[in-house]
């Protein structure tokens, strides 16, 4: 039998080296920007771009450790890769250095690294500059080998750009429906009440505001968001729906048009708002050795990639509070676009929320129960069942239809 001091210690499998570090100096602004490729399979890896003021070589190095994670426990024949920006993505600026920054990681996304939207950086901007480039778009790796990339090409963006139930495009979704299908998966594990359920969300942007409107929409009370403004609150259940529509281009909502029956609190708050589940979805390190204490959920799920660092993480555990990772529970866009890009779902929506609702239930559930029964933390379990999926390697083929 595992100790708990055991288990607790194994929570962080993160330390190994990454394939490759690239450092790039924006002639310009002086921007730093940085590509860490942690897994190379077939000649590929995968992982998104983002913008933020403060972002580090360590944090990117973490966040394609994560992809690397994820492309493992989806089964995915690709590794892990990630790109970040220093720059503050509000700067009028932010788009040239973006196109600077992909002008200059060319040689890999032209052939190596498949990049997608990541905080700061929306999927319809980062297309438009891959656009301007040439490549077209930002899977434009994978797509070139394609015996016939303009087919390939044309099934990517009507996949990205499919219409769905509630006017939104399927691929602004699917990220926060498979957090949301996360978050149903834990309830049934524990056999709650959708109507009973309650779930407070940091973060309302791509991830989280899809997240909420997935989960409003399976009957579970939404009672808290947080944006950079603050967070909102109401213990009967927020108006999900209508909250969304107050949202601008940066995912932050009107505070001059929020209902008078909503609490307005500081941003930190939500982390301290009791609920049944806690979706940490802004921003990386969201929970730290400083705040832990104040967490208030019951289970985190990590819909932010990095959502929660190792020693937080293990204070957690000691405290019996499960933390599904985010290579699982945020892991839906990722393996929906290499589902698209592998012609592994079809061009009808349904077909694709049916797989990633089936995958997560099983992934989730696994994890669940594991904890439930013998205490092994969901991230142990995740990793093991990555481990048991294919080995990254250089020569695994990689074909694209």
């Amino acid at each position: 039998m595992t100790t708990m001091a055991t288990r607790v210690d194994a929570v962080d499998t993160r330390r190994d080296e990454p394939f490759l570090r690239l450092t790039w100096t924006d002639p310009m602004t002086g921007a730093h920007g940085y590509l860490v490729v942690h897994t190379l399979v077939g000649d590929l890896a995968t992982g998104g771009t983002r913008m933020r003021a403060g972002c580090t070589m360590s944090e990117v190095e973490d966040l394609a450790r994560g992809m690397a994670a994820k492309t493992a426990v989806f089964d995915l024949p690709v590794g892990g890769a990630k790109g970040g920006i220093d720059f503050d993505p509000k700067d009028p600026r932010a788009v040239d250095v973006l196109q600077r920054f992909c002008q200059a990681m060319r040689p890999w996304l032209n052939a190596h690294w498949v990049t997608a939207e990541d905080l700061g950086v929306p999927q319809h901007l980062l297309d438009e500059v891959f656009e301007r480039l040439g490549l077209h778009q930002s899977f434009h790796a994978a797509i070139n080998r394609a015996a016939d990339p303009a087919i390939t090409l044309e099934r990517v963006r009507t996949s990205l750009n499919a219409p769905v139930y509630g006017g939104f495009l399927l691929g602004d979704v699917i990220g926060g429906y498979g957090v949301a299908q996360a978050c149903i998966a834990t309830a049934n594990a524990y056999r709650w009440a959708p109507a009973e359920t309650t779930v407070a969300i940091q973060g309302i942007g791509t991830m989280g505001g899809g997240a909420a409107w997935y989960l409003h929409e399976a009957g579970m009370r939404v009672t808290a968001v947080a944006d950079a403004a603050g967070t909102l609150y109401c213990a009967d259940g927020l108006d999900i729906t209508a909250l969304l529509d107050l949202r601008d281009e940066y995912g932050e909502i009107d505070r001059s048009r929020v209902p008078s029956d909503v609490e307005q609190l500081p941003r930190d708050a939500v982390i301290g708002i009791p609920a049944d589940i806690f979706v940490p979805a802004a921003i990386s390190y969201a929970i730290t050795a400083e705040n832990v204490g104040r967490v208030a959920g019951r289970v985190v799920i990590e819909a932010a990639n990095s959502a929660t660092t190792p020693d937080a993480e293990a204070v957690l555990t000691g405290r019996g509070i499960p933390v599904i990772p985010d290579f699982v529970a945020n892991a839906g866009a990722v393996a929906w676009a290499w589902w698209v890009l592998l012609g592994w779902v079809g061009t009808d929506p349904d077909d694709s929320f049916q797989r990633l609702r089936t995958e997560m239930l099983t992934k989730i559930t696994l994890l669940v129960e594991r904890w439930a029964l013998d205490r092994v933390p969901p991230r142990q379990t995740a990793r093991e069942l990555g481990a048991t999926n294919h080995a990254p390697s250089a020569s695994r083929t990689i074909t694209i239809p």
